[in-house]
């Protein structure tokens, strides 16, 4: 999800400005449908959907004009893939509170992959993370909630504040369970919060330690959550593009 597709029209598809162009993308379970932005008479964009799983979907261009029937203008496949990113994601969200499985996720650290590597991770992972279907229970500190914060243990938080990944966090710190993983302390007696200090991780401290800390600027360009619940409508500021999402 959130890609820019672009759509080539065909000379007799370029039509008057009163035309409206969207793009319908029709899954297993879900139905997607999103508006366009005109480049210029012979090309269009728009943001590709989240889905909510991986397989190849029907997409149908559509063309709508006031006082006349809506026109499928051209039918083509699109593929929803699973890559590294998906996989990472997915396994994280398992690992909320495996302590063997967090344990295991502290070995990338003492790799500790050059910075650009850090902030492609950081953005894919993060984006996936906000595509995946989360049980409505899940909770950034795992499913047993009898555990007191006084017990010490390796959080999610601590993982994504140890290797700087700054999208990720922001994420986190949204999700149940996340603001209160900042104040836990883990085998070592660092908390999320004192491992950004100490790692001189400044606008993570920031994020962590903001009453009302803004989203990380780079993400400004993502789609949007404007209302949810039987349907969702996301909107995408950059392209202003709106996608509605809807059972099929």
């Amino acid at each position: 999800g959130d890609s820019v597709i672009t759509v080539q029209l065909t000379e007799e598809d370029k039509v008057e400005d009163d035309v409206v162009f969207y793009l319908v993308f029709t899954g297993s379970t879900v139905q997607h449908c999103t508006s366009t932005r005109k480049v210029n008479p012979g090309s269009l964009e728009t943001i590709s959907p989240g889905h909510d799983c991986c397989e190849t979907v029907k997409v149908a261009l559509c063309a709508s004009r006031e006082g006349h029937p809506v026109l499928i203008v051209a039918e083509e496949s699109f593929q929803f893939v699973q890559d590294e990113a998906y996989d990472a994601a997915q396994f994280l969200a398992t690992c909320a509170g495996n302590q063997q499985a967090l344990n295991f996720t502290r070995f990338l650290d003492r790799s500790r992959p050059p910075a650009a590597d850090v902030d492609f991770l950081d953005e894919k992972v993060a984006l996936a993370f906000r595509h995946l279907k989360l049980p409505p229970e899940w909770n950034v500190l795992g499913a047993d909630q009898s555990l007191t914060e006084n017990v010490p243990r390796e959080t999610l938080m601590h993982f994504a504040v140890r290797l700087g990944l700054l999208r990720l966090t922001w994420f986190l710190l949204q999700q149940p369970g996340g603001r209160g993983a900042l104040s836990i302390h883990n085998n070592e007696g660092a908390t999320p919060v004192s491992l950004a200090l100490e790692r001189g991780y400044q606008k993570l401290h920031q994020l962590l330690t903001e009453e009302e800390a803004r989203e990380p600027d780079s993400w400004s360009t993502l789609s949007h959550t404007v209302h949810s619940g039987d349907y969702s409508v996301k909107h995408h500021r950059g392209l202003d593009v709106y996608m509605l999402t809807a059972e099929a």
